[in-house]
C-alpha cells in the first residue's frame, strides 16, 4: 500500500473514533487479547518479536552492543527473580519508582504525579493484569502519542545485571508495574536509551493527551496566580522544582524543601491576614513526607490569626506530604512550574469547566510545504496554514485584561526515535497573524504573500527551537486569525500536530485551497483549424492522418527541443498515453486532427503559464511556484495534492521542467474528467467496484 493511501485510510479512521482512549490503535498492531489468548491456548509465555530481549532494545550508543553499560545484561521474567512476583502491591504509589541505570528521571517525576491520581493512572495502567490470573508473559499500557492514543504490548522479559533490575524498580523487590511500564514506554521510542533526558511535561502529556506550559519563577508573570487557580478548576495537572546540581539533587534546604525534586501542587487560595489578603499555595511531596516548615506550614502561627472558617476550610495538618506556604515565598523558593492543560475527553466528571480544544495533523515537506519561518519570504506562505475564529471574550479574566485566551503548542513527531539515526530535531515555532476583513469567514483558500507579508505578525511562539513541543499562551481580541506553524529553515521535513485551547468555544479549521478544476472546454471542428496548421498535422500523421502515441512522442519532442527559454528531459511515454486518453474522442487510441489541435491549444496555454511563473528564468519552476501555476492552468489544488504531485513531478532539486509541467496538467485535468464522470449526482463523492477501480487506474 502506498504512504499516500495509508496516509488518508487513517484520517478516515480518525473521523471514526480510532485513536480515542476508547479506541486505542494497537501499536505495532499487535492486539492484547488476541495475543494472550494464543499464547495460554498453546500454553507458552509471550515474546515481543517487535521489542526483543536483545541489545538493540537497550540502545545504540551508550547502551549499545559494544558499550561497557550493557555488559552482563541478562533478560529476566519477574517470576525468575523473585518466587511470588505481583503486578502492584497495595495501590501504586511513588515508592514504586526508583531510578536504575538510566537518565530519565523526567519519566519518573512523571509516574510519580500519575500515582496522585487514579483516573489518570488507570488508563495507562489498564485494569486485570497480573502474575497469577492467566498469566501469560504479556503486558499492556497506553499511552497518547502524538495525537492518538496507543496500545502498547510488551512481553515481562526485563534487563538486569546480578538478579537485580537495571532500570525502574519499586521498593518492594517483588512488584513491577513501574518496570513494565517504563519498559512500554522504551519500546514506543524506540529503545531505553532513548528515553535519556527530557522535561517531566513531556510524560505528562503522554499519560494524559494534555499540552504543557513552562514558567520560570523567577520571571513570573504579575496574574500567575491567578492562572494557576483557573488552571486548577480546569482539574490540569501541575508540578514545581527547585533547580540545583547533581550534587544538589535530593537535599534538603534549611526549610525542608527539596532540591532537584517533583513536587505537585494542588491547591491555590485566598485568605485574609489581619484582614489583607494573602495569597496561599498548596503543594504535596510525593514522599508523602518531609514538609515545608516556613510561614503558613502545618501548626504554623499565621494560621491563628485568620478567620475560623477559613481556617476550618484549609487547614489540614498531618504528617503526609502535603503543606501551604505563601504565594511570594512559592515563587522565591521555588525554580519552575509545569502545567499540563487537559483535553476535554480526559475528564470524566461533568461538574469541572472544560478547554475548548482543536487538534490538527501535519507535515513539513520538502519542495511544497516545508517554507520555514517569515525571514523566508519566498517560500514562508507554503507551510500549512489554519484558521481560529474567536467570538467570545474570557470570563473572569486572570489578568484582568479583556480577551479571549488561546493555548497553542506545536509538537514535532518522532522526537526521540529519531535519535538513534543521529537525526537531530527540528527547530519549530509559529506565527499568527490577523486573517483580513476581505477574508474573514472563509477556509477555502490559502494566503499568500500579497496578504501575509504586507503585514505583521500579531503573536507567536517566543522562539525557534529545537524541543518536541513549543507552547505558548496568547491573549487576543474577538476575531479571525491564521496560525502558521513552521520549522527555522525552509526545506526540512518533518510532521506535526497543532493544538489550539481556548476558555470560550471557537471554530477552529485547517485552511487550505477548496479542490476545484475550471478548464475552458474547446469546442472546434475541422473547419475551425487553419489550413497552415492542417497542412503541416498531414506532413507529420502520415497516410492514417492519425498521430500514435509513438508519434506523438516524437513531436513534441522535436518541438520542445527547439526552445531555449524552456528546459526538458523528453517527454515520457505515460505523459503521451494520457494525452491521448484524454484527447481521444473516437476511441482509436490516436489523436485525429480536430484533437491534435486541441492539444496544441492547450501546450501554448501551459508554455505561457510556465514562463510567467519560471520568474528566474531558469527554464525550471521552483516547486513552491507550482501551486500558483496550476491555478492559472484552472486547477484550485490544495497542500496535499501538491505535495503528491512535487513528490511524482519534481527532480532531486525540486524544480519541474516543461515536460514533467505538461504531463501533471494533463493527468489532472483527466482525473477531474473521470471523477466527474461518476459523481452524477453532484455529491463530491464517487463510489466504484473493483473492475471499475483496475480499468480507470490502469488506463
Amino acid at each position: 500500500m502506498s504512504n499516500t493511501a495509508k496516509v488518508l485510510s487513517r484520517r478516515q479512521d480518525r473521523g471514526e473514533g480510532v485513536g480515542t482512549y476508547k479506541k486505542a490503535i494497537p501499536f505495532n498492531k499487535q492486539d492484547y487479547q488476541s495475543l494472550k489468548k494464543w499464547c495460554l491456548a498453546n500454553g507458552t509465555l509471550f515474546c515481543d518479536p517487535t521489542f526483543p530481549a536483545e541489545s538493540n532494545s537497550l540502545g545504540y550508543n551508550e547502551l549499545g552492543q559494544q558499550s561497557s553499560k550493557t555488559s552482563g545484561v541478562q533478560w529476566k521474567r519477574p517470576k525468575e527473580l523473585c518466587s511470588s512476583p505481583q503486578f502492584i502491591m497495595d495501590g501504586a504509589t511513588r515508592t514504586d519508582i526508583c531510578q536504575g541505570a538510566l537518565g530519565d528521571c523526567w519519566l519518573l517525576a512523571a509516574i510519580a504525579s500519575l500515582t496522585l491520581n487514579n483516573e489518570f493512572l488507570e488508563r495507562v495502567v489498564p485494569h486485570g493484569q497480573s502474575f497469577t490470573e492467566n498469566y501469560a508473559g504479556i503486558f499492556h499500557f497506553q499511552f497518547w502519542q502524538y495525537g492518538e492514543w496507543v496500545d502498547v504490548v510488551i512481553d515481562d522479559r526485563l534487563p538486569t545485571r546480578n538478579g537485580k533490575l537495571l532500570f525502574v524498580h519499586s521498593a518492594e523487590r517483588s512488584e513491577f508495574w513501574s518496570a513494565l511500564l517504563e519498559k512500554a514506554y522504551a519500546k514506543v521510542n524506540g529503545s531505553y536509551e532513548a528515553l535519556t533526558g527530557g522535561h517531566s511535561t513531556e510524560g505528562f502529556e503522554d499519560f494524559t493527551g494534555g499540552v504543557a506550559e513552562r514558567y520560570k519563577l523567577s520571571k513570573a508573570p504579575p496574574y500567575l496566580f491567578k492562572l494557576m487557580q483557573k488552571a486548577l478548576k480546569l482539574r490540569s495537572l501541575m508540578g514545581c522544582s527547585i533547580s540545583s546540581s547533581s550534587q544538589e539533587t535530593e537535599t534538603k534546604t534549611s526549610l525542608k524543601l527539596v532540591k532537584g525534586h517533583a513536587y505537585s501542587v494542588t491547591g491555590a487560595e485566598e485568605v485574609h491576614f489581619y484582614g489583607r489578603p494573602v495569597q496561599l499555595v498548596r503543594m504535596r511531596n510525593p514522599w508523602g513526607k518531609v514538609e515545608w516548615t516556613g510561614p503558613w506550614s502545618d501548626n504554623s502561627k499565621e494560621w491563628n490569626s485568620i478567620q475560623p472558617e477559613e481556617k476550618a476550610k484549609l487547614v489540614y495538618s498531618a504528617e503526609d506530604g502535603e503543606f501551604w506556604m505563601a504565594y511570594s515565598d512559592f515563587i522565591q523558593q521555588f525554580s519552575k512550574l509545569e502545567i499540563c492543560n487537559l483535553t476535554p475527553d480526559a475528564l470524566s466528571s461533568d461538574t469541572v469547566s472544560r478547554w475548548n480544544y482543536s487538534q490538527f495533523e501535519g507535515d513539513w515537506r520538502v519542495g511544497s510545504t516545508a517554507g520555514g519561518c517569515s525571514n523566508y519570504k519566498d517560500t514562508f506562505c507554503s507551510n500549512p496554514q489554519y484558521v481560529i475564529k474567536l467570538e467570545e471574550e474570557d470570563d473572569d479574566p486572570h489578568d484582568g485584561e479583556d480577551g479571549c485566551t488561546i493555548l497553542v503548542g506545536l509538537m514535532q513527531k518522532d522526537f526521540r526515535k529519531d535519535k538513534r539515526f543521529g537525526r537531530d530535531p527540528n527547530s519549530i515555532g509559529f506565527t499568527i497573524y490577523k486573517v483580513p476583513d476581505e477574508f474573514k469567514g472563509r477556509n477555502n483558500i490559502h494566503l499568500g504573500p500579497e496578504v501575509l507579508l504586507r503585514q505583521r505578525s500579531i503573536a507567536g511562539s517566543n522562539t525557534f527551537i529545537n524541543l518536541r513541543e513549543v507552547s505558548e499562551r496568547f491573549k487576543l481580541p474577538p476575531g479571525e486569525y491564521v496560525i502558521i506553524p513552521s520549522t527555522f529553515e525552509p526545506h526540512h521535513k518533518g510532521s506535526f500536530i497543532l493544538r489550539v485551547f481556548t476558555e470560550k468555544e471557537a471554530a477552529a479549521s485547517l485552511m487550505d485551497t477548496e479542490i476545484s478544476a475550471d478548464v475552458e472546454k474547446q469546442y472546434i471542428s475541422e473547419s475551425d483549424v487553419d489550413p497552415h496548421f492542417k497542412e503541416l498535422f498531414n506532413q507529420i500523421a502520415g497516410n492514417d492522418s492519425e498521430v500514435s502515441v509513438f508519434e506523438l512522442q516524437k513531436i513534441l519532442d522535436s518541438v520542445i527541443s527547439k526552445r531555449t527559454d524552456v528546459k526538458t528531459d523528453g517527454f515520457n511515454m505515460e505523459t503521451c498515453r494520457h494525452i491521448i486518453s484524454l484527447l481521444d474522442r473516437d476511441g482509436s487510441g490516436k489523436l485525429g486532427l480536430v484533437e491534435f489541435h486541441i492539444l496544441w491549444i492547450k501546450i501554448q496555454k501551459y508554455l505561457e503559464a510556465f514562463k510567467k511563473h519560471d520568474t528566474d528564468s531558469s527554464g525550471t519552476m521552483s516547486s513552491h511556484e507550482m501551486r500558483d501555476a496550476v491555478k492559472e492552468a484552472g486547477f484550485q489544488l490544495n497542500n496535499d495534492v501538491l505535495q503528491v504531485i512535487i513528490s511524482r513531478y519534481a527532480n532531486q532539486q525540486y524544480a519541474i521542467d516543461f515536460d514533467s509541467f505538461v504531463g501533471c496538467l494533463i493527468y489532472l485535468e483527466m482525473l477531474f474528467k473521470i471523477f466527474e464522470t461518476f459523481n452524477k449526482k453532484n455529491t463530491g463523492k464517487i463510489e466504484l467496484d473493483v473492475l471499475q477501480w483496475l480499468c480507470l487506474a490502469l488506463s
